[in-house]
């Protein structure tokens, strides 16, 4: 026909939407036929000839082949006969319903040049508040292309960013409400009104909004809204607003924002002519096989369509009988019900009638349905037109509900009393005549809006808790994007409720999805809230929907760019572990938490897994795993955080070692798995050792201890016997170390401090009387851990003052433990087997080599310093006093004792015991022993505070240093410069001034070569940081005296080593201040003398002499300039205030960079 091609909305947005429609022009009806038959005219198809079925439920409309169900009614209309026609106001109210807006705009535009306006149709359409928040999604099987309904939308890949109509949304507020148009205008008036209508068009797609969010972000950022961009940029924290191509469409980036709405009115026009053609067509014109002709591919889909319809039905009916079986056997139950109770009962509660409501062939479910709240049809009574809605529909649904209700609890009836009394409320009617209509389109002047998204949520009340549950599913992904960042957690509890009854999986996932995804970047309290609920639901909804739903949001977002949100997950493992399958606590969350510690670079978040991992290995039974928990343990004890690795000895450690303990092998493989890492290390690193794995394997051996201890007192013998009755002494509050953490605390271990406190009991009293035969656990740490760990602290290098610290903390925690009498039993003979201390097997040549070892430091700072009475301070003091006169008189190095005296130095409690060791040196009848004394001296100074050093210290090397031998006072030398660099009292710097004056200037010390080198060596150590008046009046003329006599020294091997320390000396002390006296005086002929010695016996050094002096003289003459200058500035500074004003003012003008500036004030050289 000539009018196929033409569009009926006359707004035409290209020419593909007109190709898509069929030549035959369903979509055009003829106004005659319409007045004659009251049917849409021969084109109408004739294959839907059972429009009630489709609109006879309160279901939503189902599509079949993308077909939409309201509007195959429409098509089928005029086929039906009168029997099975629906009249037009339902089908009319079935397409809004729907949003088949349209459709309806068809349907009306056609009515309305019959002359057959339908009010509803006519009230809706000319309303442009219908028109301004439609936001709902369009129906799925919109789609393009023309299908047996009739020409659908334009497709949606045509709308693109460059196709979008910005010249729509200017500032002139809804124009909308100025393009109404009056009921008497023509009908392609109204459908142009329709098309243009700024808010009638399809919903926005993730690209396109992607696309405008950047260009808005664009713009803020453009015009200085700085703080509206980072709200913006929150809020759609999924996208990356530096980068264009994070968007996802493959188009250049267009133009900004300000240049799209200034461009966006010049687009050429279509160059299309349209016009309006109305065809009327007499039936007798026609052949009369017409209507009988129709395409054999349009037959074949309508009858596809009508199968597919026929099946549905069958289904539906299938499933109201057995729901109407349901409800007869559900009605006898309540109806037995009913006869048990009172009489006062029955009189109140409203029986359930007996026959079936055919409303009630399948129970009410939110299933999408609003309620109509602006008006009825025209049919309804005017008795009906406020209640009808309100008391009959509600009515009915809740009898439904009674009817279908399962519980036969006598609270039950109550319940449904108290429904029944809400759906009996009835409003008063006025007694009035009013026809429905004029009642309608009175109500039509209430502006109530159900057709947006809001509207209807708002417009209906939901019956029951599914109903709820529903709703907030439905609203909560709008709300929560409206609440305020800092707000959110508040919303915590709705969701989680929300997600844990919701029944739809996917809305339940999209709902945990948005508890993960709340808040950017939760902070410790909201964690805290976030992980509180996923605890809460997961005890509420199981296992396996913990599995399902609540690991797969973990997983997303293990790779999360904000370390917020990976310490969630890392946290949310561990929080979740008790309430997951042990399948997958053991596999898939195991290796979540491998991957996030092996890979992550955020510490906090590394610190969160081992704590998780600790939580699995409490709850892991699979014996397999042991392996993976080892290397887990040491990966985590190698993480370079501190954080990482005192969390992994605070929880993961203690849960791993609570496991080894269960499975038998926490001394069969554990410990002696780390015992072989140290040994295997000392192998290799004879030639350094690699001190920081050293550190972290002894370090898990420390915190083992613990339940080392606790497997010990489990398999005791007398575990058995055990009994918590009776009075139990209370453990001492200083019995065991204070723990790490309350995992690491015996009693936490064993389960109670009363338990503790018996099996500790029974413990001392077996080993001090009973013995340890049958004790397997005992007799292992004894014949096996303890000589193995003591024979690998013999091979320790005890000049690493780190290693010495590590092992004594270690046997010092054990002892502490394990309690003394095993210390004093088990322990100490050990040891003392093993170093043989007597000065009647000193053999200089070979023996007693253990004693150079660091098993001295280790045994007198880790054994013999674990207990502190006054026996146990006597055993330390003669052991240090044997260690000293073996060491001494068998000429071995001094290491271990140094080490000693080092390690326990460093606590205060220690230091009048050491003082006592050393006066015992002191008055010792071998000089040997005295010199091994005062080089200790020097060691114990730095520690002691000024009061020990002036009645203890000071006295005790004064009487060395008149020792009758030569060496002793020497040895003297090195204590005395260590007092003079940290003491601060003048009366005692003055007596040791004194004493190194005596050693310098006494004539008997002249040729003491000795003598000699030992005083410069500790004047070049002690210089720097001495006084400044004792280095200036003290220190440097000596060393200038000692100079100057090294050059008349004669024997070329004592010369050549005096002037090897006089050349470190000089080369401290060149870095101090010397004033220019002391500098011409004295520094400089010192280093003119030496470089004589130098330019003999050394010239690599005299190089170097010869530059420090050149410096040095550059100094002296610098300093000679600036004072000149000096005295001029001063001179100058008596010049009037003019002077100084101009110079001011030549400043100010200055406008050189600060270097320059600098450079002009820099001296000339």
């Amino acid at each position: 026909m000539a009018a196929g091609n033409v569009n009926p909305f006359n707004v035409s947005d290209s020419e593909e939407e007109a190709e898509h429609r069929q030549d035959g022009a369903d979509s055009e009806r003829s106004p005659s036929d319409e007045a004659q038959g009251h049917s849409l005219g021969p084109f109408s198809p004739p294959a839907y000839s059972e429009p009630a079925v489709l609109l006879s439920s309160n279901r939503t409309s189902p599509s079949v082949d993308g077909i939409p169900a309201s509007a195959a009614a429409v098509a089928g209309i005029g086929v039906g006969s009168a029997e099975t026609r629906v009249s037009l106001d339902a089908i009319a109210a079935q397409l809004l319903r729907d949003q088949y807006i349209l459709t309806a705009l068809e349907l009306h535009t056609e009515l309305l040049e019959a002359g057959r306006e339908l009010p509803r149709l006519r009230d809706y359409f000319s309303n442009p508040g219908n028109f301004e928040r439609q936001s709902g999604t369009p129906p799925a099987c919109k789609e393009q292309g023309v299908g047996p309904g009739g020409p659908l939308n334009r497709a949606g890949s045509i709308s693109t960013l460059d196709s979008l109509d910005f010249a729509r949304y200017s500032d002139d507020g809804n124009r909308e409400s100025d393009e109404r148009v009056a009921e008497c205008e023509i009908p392609s008036q109204e459908r142009k009104n329709y098309k243009t209508s700024p808010e009638i068009q399809e919903p926005i797609r993730p690209l396109e909004k992607r696309a405008l969010n950047f260009l808005v972000n664009e713009y803020l950022l453009k015009n200085e809204y700085k703080l509206t961009s980072i709200t913006f940029s929150d809020e759609n924290d999924d996208q990356d607003f530096e980068l264009w191509d994070d968007v996802g469409l493959n188009i250049p980036k267009p133009p900004d924002l300000l240049h799209v709405y200034r461009n966006c009115g010049n687009s050429l026009p279509l160059n299309m002519n349209t016009v309006d053609v109305a065809v009327s067509v007499d039936p007798s014109d026609l052949p009369g096989d017409y209507f009988t002709q129709q395409p054999v591919q349009q037959t074949e889909q309508q009858q596809e369509v009508v199968q597919e319809l026929e099946y549905q039905i069958s289904l539906l009916n299938t499933e109201k009988q057995s729901l109407a079986e349901q409800i007869k056997k559900l009605q006898s139950d309540i109806q037995a019900l009913q006869r048990n109770v009172s009489s006062e009962t029955t009189t109140v509660v409203k029986s359930t009638p007996s026959k079936q409501d055919p409303l009630c062939d399948k129970p009410p479910l939110d299933n999408g349905q609003y309620l109509d709240i602006r008006g009825v049809t025209e049919t309804d009574s005017p008795l009906d037109v406020n209640a009808t809605k309100t008391s009959t529909t509600t009515t009915t649904t809740t009898d439904c509900t009674e009817s279908t209700t399962t519980a036969p609890q006598p609270h039950s009836k109550l319940k449904s009393q108290s429904q029944q009394s809400k759906t009996a409320v009835l409003f008063d009617q006025p007694k009035r005549n009013l026809s429905p209509v004029f009642h309608q389109a009175l109500l039509s002047f209430c502006r109530m809006s159900a057709d947006s998204r809001l509207g209807s949520e708002v417009s209906r009340i939901a019956d029951s808790e599914q109903s709820v549950m529903l709703m907030l599913g439905r609203c909560l992904p709008h709300i929560v994007p409206n609440v305020l960042l800092a707000k959110r957690e508040e919303l915590i509890p709705l969701i989680l409720c929300t997600a844990c009854l919701h029944p739809e999986p996917k809305e339940r996932d999209q709902l945990l999805h948005i508890l993960f995804n709340l808040i950017k970047r939760p902070d410790d309290e909201q964690r805290q809230m976030i992980l509180t609920g996923c605890v809460a639901f997961a005890r509420h909804v199981g296992p396996t929907r913990v599995e399902a739903e609540l690991l797969p949001q973990c997983w997303e977002q293990i790779n999360h760019k904000y370390p917020e949100r990976r310490l969630l997950v890392a946290e949310a493992c561990g929080a979740l572990a008790p309430y997951l399958p042990k399948e997958i606590r053991s596999s898939l969350v195991l290796s979540m938490l491998q991957q996030m510690l092996a890979e992550d670079k955020a510490d906090m978040v590394r610190e969160a897994v081992v704590k998780s991992l600790g939580i699995i290995m409490g709850y892991i039974d699979d014996p397999d795993k042991y392996s993976q928990g080892f290397e887990l343990m040491l990966l985590s004890l190698g993480d370079p955080s501190e954080r990482v690795v005192s969390a992994t000895h605070q929880v993961f450690i203690p849960a791993f070692a609570a496991w080894c303990t269960e499975l038998g092998n926490l001394q069969s493989q554990l410990m002696p798995s780390l015992l072989t890492r140290i040994e295997k290390l000392l192998k290799q690193g004879e030639y350094g050792l690699d001190e920081h794995k050293l550190h972290m394997y002894l370090s898990a051996l420390q915190s083992l201890i613990p339940a080392l201890f606790a497997v010990l007192l489990q398999n005791a013998p007398f575990t058995s016997r055990a009994n918590l009755q009776g009075d139990v002494p209370p453990i001492e509050v200083t019995r065991f170390p204070r723990p790490a953490s309350p995992l690491q605390d015996v009693a936490t271990i064993m389960g109670s401090r009363e338990q503790l406190a018996v099996l500790l009991q029974l413990y001392d009293h077996q080993l001090q009387h009973e013995g340890t035969t049958g004790w397997d656990s005992l007799l292992w740490v004894v014949n096996q851990f303890l000589p193995q760990i003591i024979e690998i602290v013999g091979r320790i290098n005890v000049t690493s003052s780190t290693c010495v610290h590590e092992f004594s903390r270690f046997f010092w925690r054990l002892c502490r433990t394990f309690g003394k009498i095993f210390t004093n039993t088990k322990v100490k003979p050990q040891f003392q087997e093993i170093l043989r201390l007597s000065e009647e097997n000193v053999d200089a040549t070979a023996g007693n080599g253990i004693l150079t070892k660091a098993t001295v430091p280790i045994y007198a700072t880790g054994v013999l310093t674990c207990y502190n009475q006054e026996e146990d301070r006597k055993l330390l003091v003669g052991f240090l006093e044997d260690v000293m006169t073996t060491l001494s008189l068998s000429h071995a190095p001094l290491d271990s004792l140094k080490a000693s005296f080092v390690e326990l130095g460093a606590n205060p409690a220690y230091h009048e015991l050491l003082l006592t060791v050393l006066w015992y040196g002191v008055v010792h009848t071998s000089a040997l022993v005295r010199c091994t004394a005062a080089r200790m001296f020097e060691l114990l100074v730095k520690g002691v505070n000024e009061t020990l050093v002036a009645q203890r210290v000071v006295p005790a090397l004064i009487t060395l240093s008149s020792d009758p031998e030569i060496s002793v006072r020497i040895s003297t030398i090195p204590a005395f410069g260590t007092i003079m660099e940290t003491v601060t009292q003048k009366e005692l710097l003055e007596r040791v001034k004194m004493q190194l004056a005596s050693f310098l200037e006494d004539p008997q010390y002249q040729d003491q070569h000795s003598l000699h080198m030992e005083i410069i060596k500790t004047f070049g150590r002690v210089g720097p940081n001495a006084e400044p008046r004792f280095r200036d009046e003290f220190v440097l003329p000596h060393l200038h005296k000692l100079a100057l006599c090294n050059n008349q020294q004669t024997v070329e091997s004592k010369r050549i080593d005096i002037a090897t320390q006089l050349f470190e000396a000089y080369s401290a002390l060149s870095c101090c201040f010397i004033s220019e006296e002391l500098m011409v005086n004295h520094f400089l002929p010192g280093l003119r003398c030496l470089r004589t010695d130098m330019e003999q016996l050394s010239p690599e050094h005299e190089v170097i002499l010869s530059s420090m002096i050149k410096e040095c003289e550059i100094k002296v003459e610098n300093k000679g300039i600036g004072e000149a200058q000096g005295s001029i500035s001063i001179a100058a500074s008596l010049v009037g205030e003019d002077a100084k004003t101009k110079f001011l003012s030549k400043m100010g003008q200055l406008t050189t960079s600060g270097a320059m500036l600098a450079n002009v004030f820099q001296r000339k050289k």
